[in-house]
């Protein structure tokens, strides 16, 4: 898997939203740097967890959706004599 890759503004925000996390939870605060490198760590080593996970529920779904092709098309099949 390549390296996940975030906009400066999509970074900027995670890291807000890990700030915000860390006060309001654990009532620790920390600068925006240090937010924005734990946003690069959980990428790196959490991100092909959930990029899987993304990829396993998308194979899930096209395999339900072919199957319902595959009834509807064979619905439409005409009687042999």
């Amino acid at each position: 898997m390549k390296p996940l890759d975030f906009s400066r503004e999509q970074k900027e925000r995670m890291a807000a939203k890990v700030k915000r996390y860390l006060n309001e939870e654990l009532q620790q605060d920390i600068g925006s740097f240090d937010a924005e490198f734990l946003v690069d760590f959980l990428a790196e080593e959490l991100g092909p967890y959930f990029y899987n996970r993304g990829l396993s529920d998308a194979m899930s779904l096209f395999t339900e959706k072919m199957g319902e092709l595959d009834y509807q098309v064979q619905e439409l099949a005409q009687a042999e004599d």
